[in-house]
């Protein structure tokens, strides 16, 4: 079995030296959770140094409903699956966002990627993309800050 450490590539040179992270925010029904920023978060430029080890937010989209009880908007999207945190991995081992998908990929098996802020979806048949956090079920850490993607801004380990 091949560890997060071992999938991932030599270290990247992050531009400010931070990355974002993402925060378990809530309990929800039915096994669900809510993950986001919070007030720590800094979507922007990074709020975390990527010299610190943390666990990675990973997804696994498999196109469930929501359960009764979420309600999906722009701020607290529906993200369609499951999430998972992998074990602590310095920042700076993730590359690429191939080599930080590869990591959920090692962990969880196939069709699991790493989270990204943009994952929440709401409206009509879940077409809209909100961002900031989102639902889903699963089981992640509470106390815990996880590396999260973002794709339209420089604030990734490898941006």
């Amino acid at each position: 079995m091949t560890t997060p450490a071992a999938a991932a590539a030599a270290p990247s040179v992050n531009a400010n030296g931070k990355a974002m992270t993402w925060t378990l925010l809530a309990d929800g029904p039915s096994g669900t959770v809510q993950v986001g920023g919070g007030p720590l978060s800094n979507a922007y430029q990074g709020d975390t140094a990527t010299t610190t080890a943390l666990p990675l937010l990973c997804l696994r989209i498999d196109g469930r409903p929501a359960p009764a009880g979420i309600t999906p908007g722009f701020y607290a999207g529906w993200a369609r699956g499951t999430v998972a945190a992998t074990g602590p991995i310095r920042g700076t081992r993730l590359t690429g966002r191939a080599v930080a998908d590869a990591v959920c990929a090692n962990n969880f098996g196939a069709g699991w990627r790493m989270a990204e802020f943009h994952d929440g979806k709401y409206g009509p048949d879940l077409q809209n993309s909100g961002g900031w956090s989102f639902w889903a079920y699963g089981d992640v850490p509470l106390g815990t800050r996880f590396w999260t993607a973002i794709d339209d801004q420089p604030a990734n380990p490898w941006n």
